[in-house]
């Protein structure tokens, strides 16, 4: 008993101490962001070249706190994507030794497998969904009224574009590794396309800005297509999974 108590105080020791690494990491680097806010505030209206016809070129602030607050959600944000290297390696720390050497490995590959396609979903909003999406609200009643455009409503848009287009690209990989440990199959996510393609649709238009269905299908058809090569790699990930150990009557 007093065993098992020892053993219970040594896990929530090792989970403080990781806890604390990982929330010292985050104020690092979100100092580090804070530092370079002008940089990462220019970045993020990068996609908007549209700011060049507005008046001095660049979007307002109305309130005396507002840039203050959207510079330090950006650091934040910045802070917190940079850190997530050296949190996620505290969690994999963590949990490996409570798991099996197969389970492990599988955890190895799944973690930067979602790093990656992460990143790869925040650069396609980046460069392919929101410059056209901010062009067409810049435009759209630009002949009735002048946008003024608050740097605080902007920057919030696009972060939560840049966030939840990285989430909708995690789909092959999740997909993937459900198969793998046996909770979908490839004949069940085939069965529900049609499913996938209309709610494709509706997280097009829940995650895009405007009411433009051309910007809402930029969207929706990339998570179809991520949807069929999810069904593609569920079936490597049955095949891998059969190897190892073959379900009845396959």
């Amino acid at each position: 008993m007093n065993s098992k108590s020892l053993t219970v105080m040594e896990h929530l020791l090792e989970l403080r101490r990781r806890l604390m690494w990982s929330a010292g990491c985050v104020l690092l680097t979100t100092g580090v962001a804070f530092a370079f806010h002008r940089q990462i505030l220019r970045l993020l209206m990068g996609p908007a070249e549209g700011f060049a016809d507005l008046p001095g070129g660049k979007p307002i602030y109305i309130d005396l706190t507002e840039f203050i607050g959207t510079a330090m959600k950006a650091s934040l944000l910045v802070g917190l994507f940079g850190s997530l290297p050296f949190i996620v390696y505290q969690v994999v720390m963590f949990v490996a030794p409570g798991l099996t050497s197969r389970e492990r490995r599988y955890l190895y590959i799944f973690v930067p497998s979602t790093a990656l396609a992460f990143a790869m979903g925040a650069a396609f909003g980046y460069f392919v969904l929101f410059p056209p999406a901010v062009n067409f609200l810049l435009n759209f009643g630009g002949d009735v009224a002048t946008p003024q455009i608050r740097i605080g409503s902007y920057i919030g848009l696009m972060l939560s574009l840049l966030f939840w287009m990285g989430v909708v690209f995690e789909t092959p990989v999740v997909l993937f590794f459900l198969s793998k440990i046996g909770i979908v199959t490839p004949e069940f996510l085939a069965r529900h396309r049609g499913i996938a393609i209309v709610a494709a649709f509706i997280l097009g238009a829940a995650i895009t800005p405007t009411f433009d269905p051309v910007n809402q299908s930029l969207v929706a058809v990339p998570i179809i297509l991520l949807y069929e090569v999810g069904i593609w790699l569920s079936k490597l990930g049955r095949m891998g999974r059969g190897r190892k150990a073959p379900a009845p009557g396959v």
